[in-house]
């Protein structure tokens, strides 16, 4: 684990490295100034000589002073090399989910992911920073001073090695026991997360269903489980606390004691005893320094965990070894497809689908809620992969292809389509990134969103607030047509996105896309017959089968799904339910 985070080192391992040279120093100097300190207190002091106080003193002073610059350059090369760190592990995470397949995104969640790239992310980086500096400190500063000790007085010195057992045994209690729980917390986290981004995505159906107070209660509700969780593994931590605080006084006590007997005994000096309290107190606050990197340790174990399964996660969806990457035509055939999400045989979504679609026809959908329109469609761009069968593009199976080039020819737009914060024209070019103005016009005029762009103040560099909130779900629709469009694609698919325009409109939009794109095949999923009935193919869906599949007069004549759902909406429902 430890190895795999610090591959993300990068260019950051000179400060990694600088960081403890620097401490190892201030740790020399620290460790020099209590011996200075007591030949001040023997040498000068105690028999009034002014000059070794001077020569000592000014001594110290310098040793302090270097001391402090190379705390001061530890910390900054501390703060470098951590921040960098986290900075390479959060791309290297979020470059990796890139590439995810919507399975690999379905078995982490959103939410989850959200809180690896950030909670678990600043728990790793305060813990390297805390190894790199701390860590390094602590045990050189522990061991130092011990052996400083134990040249003063060997039996004082030697309480100390009593106390460590005692704090081992304590500290490996507490990490025991704790580990779980801050596991626990952050399952939790994901689940907070969850519900943040379901609360913010939805505000306007939450706002117009008066739904706040179930939302708040619903936060509410995991926030506590978060506190109590929580609360119950910074308990386990908090031991540590009260651990250290009866060793060190416990030492202390003991050591005053017996050193005040060795002093009226004339077997220690002033100056020694000095130095020796001096001593004691790095000794315990290394004991200290460590215990609270430990605790550290303990709460961001669980996050780099975390971390290392997203950056270890492998897309299920893969380049061939040697990919095709020119899509000759956009011919579409599907060879008795099963589809799974969860890829288990008794859970298909989508059974023994199999038909063809020459190049440059039209093709409608139809069918109820659940049917599998949109899974079927799902299959062409291979945001999933088949569980049984074979999905061919262009006459060759999608999976021979390379990702970039099969998605590059497959425009797809969805009902619930998203736009990006930016202006009209940035969210255009998603399509086209080299695309001109009058190319991004003309793709606008035919998704029929030409004209309620140029009503706005700032036309096609109007401002897109995140998700679109600030266009009508029409006009949203209209812009992510003409988005695809711009990609010039080889297979289009329309996935129920003029749902949310006029009969009118929907019309124009698809005698523009017969006109201008006559060569590019077309998928329209849709409700209405309407927007279908005049394409070259219509598949009918049923419970993730083919139920019918043929032109519109062909499918009036001989597919009952199809004539009830033409006579619902041609007499309207009240007679079609009579």
């Amino acid at each position: 684990m430890i190895q795999t985070l610090l591959k993300n080192l990068g260019s950051y391992k000179k400060e990694t490295l600088m960081t403890p040279f620097f401490v190892t120093l201030e740790v020399i100097l620290d460790i020099i100034i209590p011996v200075l300190m007591a030949l001040i207190i023997d040498r000068g002091i105690a028999i009034g000589n002014q000059r070794s106080i001077l020569l000592i003193g000014v001594v110290l002073v310098i040793c302090a002073v270097f001391a402090l610059i190379f705390g001061m350059l530890s910390a900054r090369y501390a703060a470098i090399a951590s921040a960098g760190f986290a900075k390479n592990i959060r791309r290297k995470i979020f470059v990796n989910v890139q590439d995810f397949s919507f399975s690999n995104i379905d078995r982490f969640s959103t939410a989850s992911l959200v809180t690896r790239l950030t909670t678990d992310i600043n728990n790793v980086q305060n813990s390297f920073q805390m190894t790199i500096r701390i860590l390094v400190r602590s045990p050189l500063l522990f061991i130092f001073s011990l052996i400083m000790a134990f040249r003063i007085n060997q039996d004082l010195a030697g309480i100390f090695l009593w106390a460590i057992p005692f704090l081992a045994i304590g500290l490996f209690l507490i990490i025991k026991f704790a580990h779980p729980a801050f596991n626990h917390v952050f399952r939790i986290y994901d689940r907070l997360n969850q519900v943040v981004q379901e609360n913010l995505q939805g505000i306007r159906i939450v706002k117009s269903y008066v739904r706040e107070d179930f939302e708040v209660a619903k936060f509410e509700k995991v926030s506590a489980r978060i506190y109590k969780a929580f609360a119950k593994a910074e308990r386990i931590v908090a031991l540590n606390g009260p651990l250290m605080q009866f060793t060190m006084f416990s030492c202390m006590l003991i050591i005053s004691w017996i050193g005040a007997h060795l002093i009226v005994d004339s077997s220690m000096t002033t100056g020694q005893l000095m130095s020796m309290f001096m001593y004691i107190i790095q000794i315990l606050i290394a004991l200290n320094m460590m215990s609270m990197v430990f605790v550290m340790l303990i709460i961001s174990r669980p996050s780099a965990e975390r971390i290392i399964e997203a950056i270890e996660e492998e897309s299920d969806l893969t380049d061939p070894q040697q990919p095709l990457t020119e899509i000759p035509d956009g011919s579409v055939v599907f060879d008795q497809v099963d589809f799974s999400y969860s890829g288990e045989q008794d859970k298909l979504v989508l059974n023994a689908c199999d038909f063809r679609i020459a190049s440059g026809q039209t093709v409608g959908i139809i069918g109820g809620t659940g049917a599998g329109k949109t899974s079927l469609v799902q299959l062409i761009p291979r945001l999933y992969d088949v569980t049984s069968g074979s999905v061919k593009v262009g006459g060759h199976d999608v999976r021979d292809y390379s990702l970039k080039a099969l998605r590059d020819a497959v425009g797809m737009v969805l009902q619930n389509n998203v736009l990006f914060s930016g202006t009209i024209k940035d969210n255009l070019r998603w399509g086209n990134p080299e695309a001109t103005d009058e190319e991004l016009i003309e793709a606008c005029r035919l998704s029929q969103a030409d004209e309620f762009i140029q009503k706005m103040p700032e036309g096609y560099d109007t401002y897109i607030e995140q998700g679109g909130s600030n266009v009508s779900g029409g006009q949203k629709q209209r812009l992510t047509i003409a988005r695809a469009l711009l990609k010039k694609p080889k297979i289009l698919i329309l996935d129920d996105s003029t749902s949310a325009v006029d009969t009118k409109t929907d019309h124009l939009i698809q005698q523009a896309f017969f006109k201008t794109i006559p060569d590019t095949t077309k998928f329209i999923i849709t409700q209405r017959i309407s927007s279908i009935e005049n394409t070259d193919q219509i598949i009918v869906m049923e419970n993730g089968r083919i139920n019918g599949m043929g032109t519109h007069e062909e499918l009036l004549a001989n597919n009952q799904i199809y004539q009830e759902i033409n006579h619902s909406q041609v007499k309207g429902f009240g007679e079609a339910y009579e």
